[in-house]
Parts: C-alpha cells; sequence; structure tokens
C-alpha cells in the first residue's frame, strides 16, 4: 500500500523573487489565511473536516510554504481520504488498510474472520500449490484478490488485522500441504512434483484444528 508521491498536479514551486504562480493558485503558506479559506469555502470545501486536515497535512508534508496549490488540486487530495480522514486503497477502495508506525505492532492480532473467506484462501493455496509444486509464484497468484474479498467482510477499523489473520491461516494451509507431501514422499521438496493424491485428505478445518499443521501463533 502506498501513498501518494507524485504532487505534480497539486503544486508549482516558484523560481526566484517572482515566482511562478499559476491562475487560482497560491502559496502553502498562504493556507489558512482568510482570503484562501474564502475561497475554499466558496469552492464547498469543509475545511473543518478530517478529510481536508488529512489531505492539508499529506500537502504540507511534501511540500512548504515557497510551494503553491490550488483548490482543485486540494479536492483532488481530499478524494484521496474518507470521512473520518483516513487514507482510501487506490487498488481496492476502501480505507482503514495503511500500515504506520503507529499500528505496525497493534494490527498484529488474531480476530475473528468469516469462514468463507477462510475457505477462500484454503481452496486458491490448494490450487496453487499443486500448480506451482509448492512453490509462491508472486506473477501469477490470486491471493490478493482474496484479501480484497475479505476486507470488503471486515468494518474498517479490523480490516488490518483481519489481513494479518489471514496470513497466519494462509501459512498454516501451505504448511500442511507441504507435510503432506513430504509424507507421500520423504525426498519432496518445493519445485518438485507434488505425489498423486498427497493433498487428498486434508480439508480446512482439520488443519485450523492443529492436526495436519502447527497451531496459529500471535
Amino acid at each position: 500500500m502506498s501513498k501518494i508521491t507524485d504532487y505534480a498536479f497539486l503544486f508549482q514551486k516558484s523560481f526566484g523573487t517572482s515566482g511562478v504562480n499559476a491562475i487560482g493558485s497560491f502559496q502553502l503558506s498562504q493556507l489558512n489565511s482568510s482570503s484562501v479559506q474564502s475561497k475554499l469555502k466558496a469552492a464547498g470545501i469543509n475545511t473543518n473536516s478530517k478529510q481536508y486536515k488529512a489531505a492539508v497535512k499529506q500537502m504540507m508534508s511534501a511540500g512548504n510554504g515557497a510551494m503553491y496549490g490550488n483548490i482543485q488540486g486540494i479536492k483532488n487530495l481530499m478524494s484521496h481520504y474518507d470521512k473520518d480522514g483516513d487514507y482510501i486503497n487506490p487498488v481496492n477502495g476502501l480505507a482503514g488498510l495503511l500500515v504506520t508506525d503507529e499500528n505496525e505492532s497493534s494490527r498484529k492480532r488474531i480476530i475473528s474472520i468469516p469462514d468463507s473467506s477462510k475457505e477462500e484462501m484454503y481452496e486458491l493455496a490448494k490450487k496453487e500449490f499443486l500448480n506451482e509444486n509448492g512453490t509462491l509464484n508472486g506473477d501469477t497468484t490470486k491471493r490478493e484478490s482474496v484479501y480484497n474479498n475479505l476486507y470488503r467482510k471486515m468494518d474498517k477499523d479490523d480490516r488490518l488485522s483481519a489481513g494479518w489473520t489471514m496470513e497466519q491461516y494462509e501459512h498454516q494451509y501451505r504448511q500442511a500441504f507441504a507435510e503432506a507431501a513430504k509424507v507421500a514422499d520423504p525426498t519432496w521438496r518445493a519445485g518438485k512434483p507434488i505425489p498423486a493424491g498427497a493433498l487428498d485428505g486434508i480439508t480446512r478445518e482439520l488443519v485450523e484444528s492443529g492436526r495436519k499443521s502447527v497451531d496459529i501463533k500471535v
């Protein structure tokens, strides 16, 4: 999940003493002036909203008082945040998925996620494990779609932890498949063809009960 780094559509940097100022633009140092604030409000921008404040914070982190912004640019940037000021992931259109220094540790907790999502991941992991002979091909995997489907089912505040929880289940499934392949053929290793029928006796419920893999650990 990457935040926007190209601010060309927002800013025009001044040059020399006269500067370069596009029509309708203003220096960021003037953002809180009464004249600019009036223009923003006239354009329908709620300068007290968390959405606006988040956009301004991002602008300030990328620029300085000598750089220029404009109303349309601010509106564009505001569209990348929801009403709570949370960044909206451009891939799936969902908020609550931005990992920061503040939530890096707290997101790593096991929470309840829908069985339908676990089943979807189990079936995909099994299919890809067989197709790729136990390797994980980052070019062909459909894992992202499973995670996005999960995120849509979760409350915004639980999405990061839901994703981390799913990662633990995914790891557990793949480990169970690898263990089963080695039982069928002790010489098996990732990349070698998987013995026919090696995974037939495995079910998601058995894996999650710990009978085909190690327990999930936080």
